[in-house]
């Protein structure tokens, strides 16, 4: 198949692929690989984590890559799936055990078209802290509000899981703890954000890594200034919504990266 990145796959290579009808649009496909690469780009994922979008031809049915490296990931990767976290083109690929954070997320949200899930390095430590939460601290990461929600996985799958959401009754009750929040936590583990767009999603996963980074190096410089929820809202409102601008960017690199 092409690569994704130069939008100039076809809906013959999809079909080639084994996707269903009706077939996603190509150019989502370029989107969803370019996505796993800015992520890379950007720290937020490593070898690990994963991003998705909901199919814009088939609202119960999400894209998301077989289970490798995100900054690996190709077109020829991308695999459909169905909100029971069953491949329809999987063609006895691997996937990933988390997917059902994702298909859970997508049940329960009818407006979330993608999500991110990362295990940023500094994001971590606010989910095992027992005395500090992630807070928004500045106006490019509104979208957190006052206090992200966090999971605990003991409540829901024993006190000796793997941490990972691998079972869909996991995934609903990570989606009830996100509720309608852009950000849940997960204690020990990372994070998941959705938005009602891949670039979006890609924006506030970058920036709830940054939050989370000053937020930590301001606490180590005494108290600190939270944003109040007006000027959370409002940050959204008028900030984040000039998403296109990092995303052309970023975009931009990640092809760069990838032709070099």
């Amino acid at each position: 198949m092409p690569d994704p990145i130069k939008h100039n796959i076809s809906e013959a290579d999809l079909r080639t692929a084994g996707f269903s009808e009706p077939l996603p649009d190509p150019a989502l496909i370029a989107d969803l690989v370019a996505a796993n690469h800015i992520l890379f780009d950007q720290g937020v994922v490593d070898a690990f984590g994963h991003v998705s979008v909901r199919h814009d031809k088939q609202q119960d049915r999400y894209l998301l890559a077989r289970n490798m490296a995100p900054g690996q990931v190709s077109a020829n990767d991308i695999i459909e799936f169905t909100f029971d976290g069953e491949a329809v083109n999987g063609r006895e690929r691997r996937v990933y055990l988390e997917r059902f954070i994702h298909a859970e997320l997508y049940r329960a949200r009818p407006d979330v078209t993608a999500v991110v899930h990362s295990h940023s390095h500094s994001i971590l430590p606010l989910t095992i802290s027992k005395s500090v939460r992630l807070r928004s601290v500045f106006h490019m990461a509104g979208f957190i509000g006052q206090d992200a929600p966090l999971f605990e996985i003991r409540d829901h799958g024993g006190p000796a899981t793997d941490l990972l959401i691998s079972s869909s009754e996991l995934g609903h009750a990570l989606a009830a703890c996100c509720g309608e929040r852009n950000i849940v936590l997960m204690r020990g583990h990372g994070s998941t954000v959705v938005a009602d767009s891949l670039p979006r999603a890609v924006y506030r996963a970058v920036y709830a890594e940054l939050n989370a980074r000053y937020q930590c190096d301001a606490i180590g410089l005494g108290d600190v200034e939270y944003l109040t929820e007006a000027e959370c809202e409002t940050s959204v409102r008028n900030v984040e919504a000039q998403w296109h601008r990092p995303w052309a960017l970023w975009k931009e690199q990640a092809a760069e990266r990838r032709a070099g």
